[in-house]
């Protein structure tokens, strides 16, 4: 199997990023966070603090979540029912930023990512997959940008769904989560030892694509000898 693993803070492009890499290589890319968000959607419909333990850890004993693919897109199903596109809103984001930070919560989910990345070969992106849910990817990326381009590009996007948000405001979210995702205690975002970095500001994804797509071969071959 090819493992392709890519971290990196919010806003860095890396989900656009890894869609397009795994079109390119025909393979599946896994939206780990939309995971995350699916926890914190449930949490948030049922009134549980996204930040209790101990609250969530019940909540987790009675919810399935699985992944399909329809048309070669990831769909997130949350206790049988699909959450894709109502898991995207400012809210459930900051929820799932604080739900990831809870060990039962990753372990729960990391089992999951393990066993797809087992059993095809895979695109994953998150905050600690080269560190923590895939340590012996055949490649690991570590994709930033600076915080500039990282608010312009999360505000376009919310603005292209119907939010409307000050730069300044957005600017601010990406900070706190940087912090949240940074200095949690379980599994932190951080870059791993053996991680290429790539800076993606000023670059297109295609661009950025095309900067991968020679670490990706020479692993692949690498994978085959």
């Amino acid at each position: 199997m090819l493992n392709i693993a890519i971290d990196g803070p919010a806003g860095a492009g890396k989900s656009t990023v890894a869609k397009l890499l795994a079109k390119q290589l025909n393979i599946i890319y896994l939206d780990t966070g939309a995971m995350y968000r699916a926890i914190a959607l449930k949490a948030i419909e049922q009134g549980v603090d996204v930040s209790d333990t101990d609250a969530l850890s019940v909540l987790l004993e009675d919810t399935d979540i699985d992944i399909s693919y329809v048309d070669e897109q990831q769909h997130v199903l949350l206790d049988g029912r699909d959450v894709t596109d109502i898991i995207r809103t400012p809210q459930i984001s900051d929820g799932a930023s604080k739900v990831a930070a809870i060990p039962a919560v990753r372990l729960k989910l990391v089992e999951l990512q393990r066993r797809i990345a087992r059993m095809h070969d895979v695109v994953m992106d998150g905050r600690d997959i080269g560190t923590f849910v895939l340590p012996n990817a055949d490649v690991k990326f570590y994709l930033t940008a600076s915080i500039e381009e990282r608010a312009k590009r999360r505000l376009e996007e919310m603005r292209a769904k119907g939010y409307e948000h000050s730069l300044d405001d957005v600017k601010d979210d990406i900070r706190a989560r940087d912090k949240n995702d940074s200095e949690r205690e379980f599994a932190p975002l951080r870059k791993a030892d053996d991680a290429i970095l790539i800076d993606s500001t000023d670059k297109t994804v295609d661009e950025v694509v095309e900067e991968m797509l020679p670490f990706i071969r020479i692993a692949s071959i690498k994978g085959k000898t």
